[in-house]
């Protein structure tokens, strides 16, 4: 996996994850339940990736051992919710490390300090079951995040509104795009706070116009032929 590139991890965060889901037509977000459980939601890296078995954090470990510094270890808990497969000592080691966040698909526990951390530490949910350490699983392999396939070396990009996911081969076009977006939504805030109404900037009266002519084309009765002179 390449190391995160500090550059454009940057540009990254600051286009943010709406206008870079905007860039790939809304087909790059995370499912809405994973949130940032940490005092720090803002984070950009290429993807580590791990997937555990029967709620093992074995392979965690050892993925957080390998994962280089402004990477995001991404992982794939394969839907169990009743087991932590995160704490607070693996937070603080992967904020030793220099990590760029992690993505849980699963849980979490020790929210308390976690909460404290500045480590971007994302999860479906938070138990106080702690996983066991004994079972084999799979590092650097494509897993299951948050509903969206994650490649290893595939950009994950999250922050208040959520994560996305970036393919590694399209990622100077995404960064490009969403930064027009941004650019374009700057000159309607600056618009609107000159005066200018919303709905006239967005052309609303004229979407509706060409829909409504669209979907209520008159149409011609025939007369029913008891009816007809």
């Amino acid at each position: 996996m390449p190391v995160a590139e500090p550059g454009a991890a940057q540009r990254l965060i600051q286009a943010g994850a709406a206008a870079l889901s905007d860039a790939m037509g809304k087909t790059g977000a995370m499912d809405h339940d994973l949130r940032c459980l940490s005092a720090n939601p803002k984070m950009a890296g290429p993807a580590y990736t791990v997937r555990v078995h029967t709620a093992d954090i074995l392979m965690i470990a050892q993925a957080l051992s390998e994962c280089p510094p402004g990477g995001v270890l991404a992982i794939d808990g394969q839907g169990e919710l009743n087991t932590a497969l995160w704490g607070d000592l693996t937070t603080l080691s992967a904020q030793l490390k220099g990590l760029a966040g992690v993505v849980i698909d699963g849980a979490i526990r020790d929210l308390a300090n976690i909460r404290q951390s500045a480590l971007p530490v994302f999860a479906r949910a938070v138990v106080p079951n702690a996983g066991g350490a004994e079972y084999l699983g799979e590092i650097g392999v494509v897993v299951q995040c948050g509903g969206q396939v994650v490649r290893p070396g595939d950009w994950l990009v999250g922050d208040e509104d959520g994560i996305v996911v970036i393919a590694a081969e399209k990622l100077d076009h995404t960064l490009a795009t969403a930064e027009r977006i941004v650019a374009a939504e700057k000159e309607i805030e600056r618009a609107i706070r000159d005066g200018e109404d919303l709905a006239a900037l967005l052309r609303v009266e004229e979407v509706i116009r060409s829909k409504k002519s669209a979907i209520f084309v008159p149409q011609l009765r025939a007369t029913p032929a008891s009816r007809r002179p």
